[in-house]
């Protein structure tokens, strides 16, 4: 019982993860960067990909091709608003954004952003962990489960928090290698 949701806390936290290095801009071009870039249509937020089309035809170019030509200027205010260390440039039809090779410099703070956002995901896999184990001592004095059912209880969350932790370092680990790339 306290096991089921204790896993279903535990794959957001790894979405959570996930979304959050999509936000990391490395050295080449990903449409990615954009999920959290917000357009004012017509005095709606709304997000880039459902106002225009962003393509990628080179590692490290990408064009961004409004639906609706009037909204360019709303587009590129969007993306300069989003702080992406983007500058996009319009011809009228499509906004072009070249993205600069990082600096080694540059690199090694990304890393250094993605380590800590990944700290903190084992840090809430270690507190769903925390959760579940108070959950399932409540369960046993309550008389729920026996103490051998948790005891298998407990072994069954250290061994998911294990497998999660695993997952988020492997996560970790592809990221600054992309980074460093």
């Amino acid at each position: 019982m306290a096991n089921e949701s204790s896993t279903e806390r535990m794959e957001k936290t790894i979405a959570a993860l996930k979304d959050s290095f999509n936000g990391i801009r490395t050295g080449r071009a990903s449409a990615a960067i954009f999920d959290k870039v917000r357009v004012d249509y017509y005095g709606t937020k709304s997000p880039l990909n459902q106002v225009a089309t962003v393509s990628i035809p080179e590692a490290r170019t990408i064009v961004i091709q409004p639906f609706d030509k009037s909204l360019i200027t709303e587009i590129e205010k969007g993306i300069l608003l989003a702080d992406l260390g983007l500058n996009p440039s319009n011809d009228g039809k499509v906004i072009r954004i070249s993205i600069p090779p990082l600096t080694a410099e540059r690199r090694k703070e990304l890393v250094k952003q993605a380590k800590g956002i990944a700290e903190n995901s084992r840090t809430s896999i270690r507190n769903i962990r925390r959760d579940g184990n108070e959950d399932l001592k409540k369960q046993q004095k309550g008389g729920e489960i026996t103490e051998d059912e948790l005891k298998k209880l407990e072994d069954d969350l250290q061994k998911q928090t294990d497998k999660f932790i695993a997952e988020i370092n492997k996560i970790y680990e592809a990221k600054e290698k992309e980074i460093m790339d």
